[in-house]
């Protein structure tokens, strides 16, 4: 029988002063201070991992979480034997987000974004607001299929070009709505788009990866893995589009090292991005803590041509303090480019040995371990973590009759804040 849940006790640390903050319900960023991302400092140092019927909440103890929201999955780890052998690796553990119920996998939107979701919106309060969040798309099909299914307001700010995303196996309830930022445009659009809709005062900003729920509800992906493997791995390889992900990856491996029952190594952090879409692969690979120029017209093009459409992040958290420059830096981490080509390769050895489909970017991820087991970059009795961070759309889709979220407000992409205004206040 599932045991009562029970909120958990945390505080928000500033990296920059190191004061901690009781969580005022929202809190983005420490007030007047220098940008950094805040983190969580839970009171349970060892981590407790509840009964599987808590779905994602069993891992509550390192989640800022008020409450446990319907229809969760957490992510789910094993050792992979075929994928393995072929790359000569002994101990390759696969931490898997998706559908894939043989395995226990049970996402229904396919994709570790609902980890995101399922913890950003427990942590919200009762205030009447409406939720914003900009997404290159599995964010968006992960937060609308959260807040419809637990009564949630949301706005969703996407671009044009990525709705086929936004499939769901049933219709969504009326309290969710989408606006995109039209053709041609790409996820720094839909921030923009979002930034100005979360002027108005009956909209609330997601945050990104400043909201400490997202990164921690990430996070969850390595909490699988440790408690699993029994030990924090060596190597961590994930494709990243803000970078989010890795950082939240970072911040848990300090956790566990102050849990002190899993090991005393740092998780070696080798991320990937999609060529030719290298912003933060560039300007890392420059030994630069500043992102290098980037022309926007040059950016689109660039996005149009990756295969992981989601790994199209502008302006990801990067530079900033707490952020993917520093927890590279700590980790002794690497940034690898992948071709469309090698993705695709990828995808078609892992369906062979692993038996499962791979959404693009974690197509991208598993290309780039084998790039580094063929340069010989990871050692083969290492342990390595692959983060899938998406399978089974394809086994999902199967046979089912999908809905598509269809836009209710289509914008130009670099709309007035007069337009925004008068355009949405007609939707809620």
């Amino acid at each position: 029988m599932m045991q009562p849940f029970e909120t958990t006790n945390y505080k928000i640390r500033s990296l920059i002063s190191g004061k901690e903050f009781e969580d005022t319900g929202w809190l983005l960023e420490a007030p007047g201070e220098s940008p950094s991302l805040l983190q969580s400092v839970y009171a349970k140092k060892q981590l407790e991992v509840r009964d599987d019927a808590f779905g994602f909440y069993r891992f509550a103890d390192w989640l800022p979480v008020r409450r446990m929201l319907n229809g969760s999955s957490a992510p789910v780890t094993y050792k992979s034997e075929r994928l393995a052998n072929v790359l000569g690796l002994s101990q390759l553990f696969i931490t898997l987000s998706g559908w894939w119920p043989e395995k226990g996998a049970l996402m229904k939107t396919c994709s570790f974004k609902e980890t995101e979701a399922y913890s950003v919106c427990a942590r919200l309060n009762e205030s009447g607001k409406v939720l914003v969040v900009a997404s290159a798309g599995n964010t968006a099909r992960s937060f609308a299929r959260v807040c419809s299914d637990n009564d949630i307001p949301l706005l969703l700010c996407v671009p044009e070009d990525n709705i086929d995303a936004l499939w769901f196996d049933e219709p969504l309830k009326d309290h969710v709505k989408l606006i995109v930022s039209r053709s041609g445009s790409d996820y720094f659009d839909a921030i923009h788009l979002s930034n100005l809709a979360c002027r108005l005062e009956q909209f609330l900003p997601e945050g990104g990866a400043k909201n400490i729920a997202r990164r921690d509800g990430m996070a969850t992906t390595v909490l699988s893995a440790v408690t699993t493997i029994g030990r924090i791995p060596d190597y961590y390889f994930q494709a990243v589009g803000s970078g989010t992900g890795a950082i939240a990856a970072w911040e848990a491996g300090k956790r566990f090292l102050e849990d002190g029952r899993y090991g005393n190594n740092k998780m070696k952090l080798m991320v990937s991005q999609n060529a030719p879409f290298l912003p933060m692969h560039d300007a890392w690979k420059a030994r630069s803590r500043e992102m290098l120029p980037l022309d926007d017209d040059l950016a689109r093009r660039q996005v149009e041509e990756i295969g992981a459409k989601v790994l199209s992040n502008r302006k990801p958290p990067y530079s900033i303090a707490g952020g993917l420059f520093d927890a590279l830096t700590d980790t002794g981490g690497d940034i690898l480019a992948v071709t469309n080509a090698q993705a695709r390769e990828a995808d078609r050895l892992f369906r062979e040995t692993e038996g499962i489909d791979l959404h693009p970017a974690a197509a991208v991820a598993t290309a780039s371990l084998i790039d580094a087991c063929r340069k010989k970059q990871v050692e083969k009795d290492a342990v390595i973590m692959l983060n899938i961070t998406g399978a089974g759309e394809e086994r999902f889709m199967k046979g089912r009759r999908l809905n598509y979220l269809k836009p209710s407000l289509i914008f130009d992409i670099n709309p007035s804040m007069e337009e925004v205004r008068e355009r949405l206040i007609q939707l809620f």
